[in-house]
């Protein structure tokens, strides 16, 4: 008999997300968490062999006598927290420009004045790869803290081809070096340099970057700024059509700023997730049900943006959209690691339960990126990755804000991160 090697036992209640793996949750399905009381969890060599209740799990004949036991007792037991959309790869930071944010700039104002996402290019550019790695390694490490377990990563700062492939290769180097998985996206669409038209550099983007990001495999999912301003509908489908013959998967950031068409298009070309969509139609969101794109939501983003504007999740999920969240971690509109501020802001702002903020952070989000059938859910057969989190039941996650209820953090069935042990290197 090979017995687990980690046994998490007496969990108050365990959230699995049981049911969700084969598709995301929609509609009512995502206040279908898959709780269980007294809940336990087997891992064996990185994977899941057995969930259910503490007594259920004993008795399954995998728990033997060198299976390293952590008691879950008066504690909630979940999914680790998947981040479906971060632009956490670069160097330098943007706080200069919250003057200007509280004096009502708005954002494509200060994106003509050379700010923005042109001033993180210029700083990331200026950067070693040491310094850029570095960088990102303590935002991944406060990730990592703060519960997440599987982060998606946009490349976007470069804007060149070298540039852009320069930091895909960074984040394939981190993704081996760190804990977290991290899942490539490629972002060359992120804003229009200078010395460009807007068709100049769709063309840029089409012949030069994408076959050469697709030859080395750097990225598994392609993403495009479709915004007015920024890339209009007919430049990010050109650009998305592209990466589909490619074999990129497709991710947009639509319908940010204006109603622009972006989730229509979203839903045209089937893409994987749309995110954003703050000024989303009535006849977007219901394209976007229509075809089954996820809508990968960032309350965090409008908080910090002060506009009092959010997505309209309840609509969403009421016309049957699958909803996941993120955090959007950028230095510029979204400067934070913290999926449990997500989820506060989802409850209070966008109206979401508990049940389904939880849903949409974990499985949902796992969908978004394609690793639905490794993580996401508490499962046999999927990756141990765990959260042990110090609070009484699930109301308390998002009630009780600005603190981290993180207490064990398990990767692939090792615990890589533990609040009392980082408390006593502290003290």
């Amino acid at each position: 008999m090979l017995y687990a090697d980690l046994l998490i036992h007496s969990a108050q209640v365990m959230v699995t997300m049981k049911g969700h793996s084969g598709c995301p949750a929609r509609g009512e399905g995502m206040s279908e968490i898959g709780l269980i009381e007294d809940g336990a969890v087997a891992i064996r060599e990185g994977k899941i062999v057995a969930v259910g209740t503490t007594e259920e799990v004993l008795a399954s004949g995998l728990v033997g006598p060198e299976t390293r036991r952590i008691g879950a007792q008066g504690k909630v037991v979940s999914p680790g927290f998947v981040d479906p959309h971060t632009h956490v790869i670069y160097a330098g930071s943007r706080e200069n420009e919250l003057s200007l944010k509280l004096r009502g700039v708005p954002y494509l104002e200060i994106l003509k004045q050379g700010g923005g996402i042109l001033s993180t290019v210029r700083s990331t550019k200026q950067a070693t790869d040491g310094e850029i790695k570095a960088q990102t390694s303590r935002r991944l490490q406060t990730m990592l803290s703060l519960g997440t377990t599987t982060v998606e990563v946009k490349s976007g700062y470069g804007l060149t081809l070298d540039e852009e492939m320069r930091a895909l290769r960074l984040i394939k180097e981190l993704n081996h070096e760190q804990v977290i998985d991290l899942v490539p996206t490629f972002m060359g669409a992120h804003a229009v340099p200078p010395g460009f038209s807007e068709e100049e550099f769709t063309d840029y983007i089409i012949e030069d970057m994408l076959p050469n990001v697709a030859a080395e495999g750097l990225a598994e999912f392609c993403d495009v700024f479709c915004e007015p301003g920024v890339f209009s509908v007919n430049s990010s489908e050109r650009i998305l059509s592209k990466a589909k013959q490619l074999n990129f998967k497709l991710k947009i950031h639509a319908d940010e700023l204006d109603p622009a068409g972006g989730a229509e298009l979203a839903a045209k070309l089937s893409v994987t997730s749309a995110d954003h969509l703050l000024q989303a139609s009535d006849e977007g969101i219901t394209a976007l049900a229509k075809q089954g794109v996820i809508a990968v939501l960032l309350p965090a983003t409008s908080f910090n943006l002060a506009k009092n504007s959010y997505a309209r999740a309840r609509e969403m999920i009421s016309a049957g959209v699958p909803v996941a969240l993120a955090t959007d971690s950028n230095p510029g509109s979204s400067p934070t690691e913290s999926m449990p501020l997500v989820l506060t802001l989802a409850c209070l702002y966008l109206r979401l339960t508990p049940e389904e903020a939880l849903t949409a952070a974990t499985i949902n989000a796992a969908h978004a990126i394609g690793r639905a059938n490794e993580v996401g859910s508490l499962e046999v057969g999927k990756q141990g990755d765990v959260l042990i989190l110090d609070i009484p039941n699930l109301n308390y996650l998002p009630y009780h804000f600005g603190n981290n209820p993180v207490g064990t953090v398990i990767k692939r069935g090792n615990v890589v991160w533990d609040s009392k042990i980082f408390d006593r290197q502290t003290t």
